[in-house]
């Protein structure tokens, strides 16, 4: 596995560095309290050139490869704010790639380059109300009427839902009583002044609250048949790819953030003073603080290794399972020691280590449960 960055990559990674620490760092966590998407934020690293980094350069992207991608998602998610991140993420990597693999040119030309420079802010909705892992129950549906389909439905726990221009939704297209219920399901690109779309409403989270999660509604939303990406009725399967894509970038955030605790928890318990001395004296400490890199050198190698698979085109759903299983559980294990570290103030809003612990526990939830993973995983190994 070659993880070397050519020269432009490594420009593009320290532009991404820069940024996260000197505005993200300081910027985001405001917007953390406030429970909104600081959307100027991704305007700024939108003319930076730091989104879309892997689409063609005639849409305004870099041109670059999933390695850039995955160095530039863990800088974000080293900023404190792994919310923020997570927003990133679903914009680049979880939304806009329906797209960019399956829709046709005359879409990527008109919405692309907006994407690529922030102006356009991306969500994907797929999880319903009563659907949550199981997408295959989907019951939104799509009906081919003219030149539009009618799409009736609704979405929950959509990231980014609150403030996206563009969704890209996915609808059944089948009445849903084949037998086989994950074919029949379609992706649409939905821009958010279609009438008949409505937030619903903006959903109060315990963590992750520079990102906005929003409940869709959809009633008689005439959507043009050119808005349809790839085939009607095989949907299914590229909202598995990007899931894919998903888990990975979970994986990274896990261990950007996970990473970035462990560094401020080591930073106090080197000032803290008690019994005589630093805490960081302790032999305690110090065994615990050894296992928590430990773990997060894991989760790291586990992560790019699944990342080398999936960008040379190989099967890796187990391994992609396995890394937002072990990163997911890990990062929630790392919170609850940095936080335990800080003794009391770990518990005081004032330390972002706090903030760290809410953020952390989506890791095992969103994106695919750690109980679907294990599920995911024992079918690879025992078909």
């Amino acid at each position: 596995m070659d993880f070397s960055l050519t020269e432009s990559e490594r420009d593009l990674v320290g532009l991404c560095r820069d940024f996260a620490q000197k505005e993200i760092a300081l910027r985001a966590p405001q917007a953390w309290e406030e429970a909104r998407c600081p959307t100027d934020l991704l305007r700024e690293m939108g003319e930076l050139g730091l989104l879309g980094v892997e689409y063609d350069e005639k849409y305004g992207g870099a041109g670059a490869d999933l390695l850039t991608s995955a160095v530039l998602h863990e800088e974000c998610g080293r900023s404190r704010c792994g919310s923020f991140a997570m927003a990133v993420g679903v914009h680049c990597d979880m939304a806009s790639p329906h797209l960019y693999w399956t829709g046709s040119e005359a879409l990527k030309e008109r919405y692309l380059p907006g994407i690529c420079r922030g102006e356009s802010v991306t969500a994907v909705a797929v999880t319903e109300p009563g659907g949550g892992s199981d997408v295959a129950a989907m019951r939104t549906r799509a009906v081919r009427d003219g030149d539009d389909y009618v799409i009736n439905g609704s979405k929950m726990f959509i990231t980014n839902g609150a403030t996206a221009d563009i969704v890209f939704l996915a609808a059944r297209v089948d009445a849903g009583d084949t037998g086989k219920r994950h074919r029949g399901i379609s992706m649409f690109l939905v821009e958010r002044a279609t009438p008949g779309f409505t937030v619903s409403r903006t959903l109060d989270k315990t963590g992750m609250r520079a990102s906005d999660t929003a409940e869709l509604s959809f009633q008689e939303m005439r959507v043009p048949a050119a808005n349809l990406l790839g085939r009607e009725g095989v949907g299914f399967y590229e909202v598995m790819r990007v899931f894919q894509r998903e888990r990975l970038v979970a994986g990274l955030h896990s261990v950007a953030m996970a990473e970035r605790a462990l560094e401020d928890t080591i930073a106090y318990v080197r000032e803290r003073q008690a019994f005589g001395g630093p805490l960081s004296d302790k032999q305690v400490i110090r065994h615990k603080l050894a296992d928590l890199a430990t773990q997060i050198e894991a989760g790291r190698w586990l992560t790019y290794a699944a990342c080398a698979k999936f960008a040379a085109g190989e099967e890796c759903v187990r391994e992609i399972s396995m890394v937002k299983l072990f990163t997911g559980e890990m990062v929630n294990r790392v919170a609850y020691d940095c936080v335990q570290l800080h003794g009391g103030y770990g518990y005081m809003r004032e330390y972002a280590v706090e903030r760290f612990a809410r953020d952390a526990r989506l890791m095992t939830i969103g994106g695919g449960t750690s109980e679907i993973m294990r599920e995911v995983i024992a079918k690879a190994l025992l078909p």
